[in-house]
């Protein structure tokens, strides 16, 4: 049976030095009055209390929260961390802590990973915005230590010649982006409000050793292997210059001068010469593709017979219809060259990745960021966002493939 713990006198300490003692009591912005150090059950108008009695009251309210600390956490604790929950739990509500993920981690077993989530609870309602408060990051602090304080004072060694320290980027949210404000309280008639010091305007800091996180790196190589895939789609070379063959020639229209018009959209039939008088076979036919003049060339074909309807050039025969054999078919460029099986997998790869990412982002947001803070679940949004776009991304260059070439022409 887990032992019950009993508040100790260095929770009551910590608690009275970020509380602060109040000997009368005063009218709190919600409607509720305060006296002592933070009590606010029993406080009335005109009360006044002397620091003896604040404390019996502070120790009268510190029953309820220790009471759910001990109902509420199921891994053994020592009194240090004891002690420190019930400092939490007392600043931050009995109902937040319940509900916060230093509860869930410490009832996980990970009490390190418990005591670093203490310290995102250091932000305030402050003149119609939410921000980081000085005063809580230094209590925040100082719970966190004496939680991770050992109960005999034995600390494990970390020799700065064996464990050199390292960045550590993924903890760069724990640096607050803006300066934290030093807020403090005056009373003002018989009510208590909050005031700046100095009233000064948030300055952003970035810390020198800010770089980007695992996950933007992540996603940076994810997107430029997208780019590098589509580039090299678009600049896939001709079968003719795989197979080592010459660009065919490019037919110019009959007493053009070097340098004249070709022929655009026209289809021309090439036909091989042949000695004997048999009936040559019928050639595939394809279009010729010419587009644009070409400077200083010399004209291809010489003078046309019949009207210019035909040309001649070393045993070929040219007519309007151009028809080509299927090695001059693919000399011309007309079949294109199948894609890579090297491709394809790193297509299914891609997309197996994105699949993954997608999941694991909402695994996330529906197990981790449960009760967490916004920028927790960002994490899981973003991650999900980035494996949609993956596997969408590969399952259409994918499917554009498989349609074949003519398909993936249009």
């Amino acid at each position: 049976m887990k032992p019950r713990h009993q508040v100790s006198r260095a929770a009551v300490d910590l608690i009275k030095r970020f509380e602060g003692y109040r000997q009368t009591s005063a009218q709190l912005p919600d409607g509720r009055w305060t006296i002592g150090y933070g009590h606010t059950l029993t406080a009335r108008p005109g009360a006044n209390v002397s620091e003896k009695d604040a404390e019996a009251l502070l120790l009268y309210d510190l029953i309820s929260v220790a009471h759910s600390v001990n109902e509420h956490t199921y891994t053994p604790l020592t009194q240090n961390q004891f002690d420190s929950l019930v400092c939490f739990a007392f600043n931050i509500g009995i109902e937040n802590f319940l509900r916060s993920g230093v509860l869930r981690r410490i009832n996980e077993g990970s009490l390190l990973q418990a005591a670093c989530a203490m310290e995102m609870w250091r932000k305030a309602d402050f003149e119609g915005e939410r921000i980081v408060i000085d005063a809580l990051v230094r209590r925040r602090s100082a719970e966190k230590t004496l939680f991770l304080t050992p109960a005999n004072g034995e600390w494990v060694p970390a020799p700065s010649p064996v464990l050199r320290p390292k960045i550590d980027y993924d903890a760069s949210n724990a640096i607050p982006k803006q300066t934290p404000a030093t807020v403090s309280t005056r009373t003002d008639g018989d009510r208590v409000v909050a005031h700046r010091e100095g009233d000064l305007p948030f300055s952003i800091v970035v810390p020198e050793e800010d770089r980007p996180t695992a996950t933007e790196q992540s996603a940076a190589a994810v997107s430029a292997r997208l780019e590098a895939i589509l580039a090299e789609a678009d600049a896939m070379p001709s079968k003719a210059q795989d197979l080592g063959l010459p660009e065919p020639p490019v037919p110019q229209a009959a007493g053009a001068a070097p340098g004249g018009v070709l022929f655009a959209d026209a289809t021309v039939e090439l036909t091989p010469f042949r000695p004997s008088s048999q009936a040559p076979e019928k050639p595939v036919a394809v279009e010729a593709f010419a587009a644009g003049p070409i400077a200083n060339e010399p004209t291809l074909f010489g003078a046309p017979s019949d009207g210019g309807s035909a040309f001649n050039l070393d045993g070929f025969s040219t007519s309007a219809a151009t028809e080509l054999s299927p090695a001059a078919e693919i000399a011309g460029g007309r079949r294109k060259a199948p894609r890579s099986a090297s491709n394809a997998s790193l297509l299914i790869v891609l997309g197996l990745l994105g699949l993954s990412l997608f999941g694991g982002g909402v695994l996330w947001i529906l197990t981790v960021a449960v009760g967490a803070a916004e920028q927790v679940k960002l994490f899981g949004y973003g991650a999900s966002m980035i494996g949609a776009i993956c596997f969408v991304v590969s399952a259409y260059v994918l499917l554009r493939r498989l349609a074949g070439p003519d398909r993936a022409s249009e």
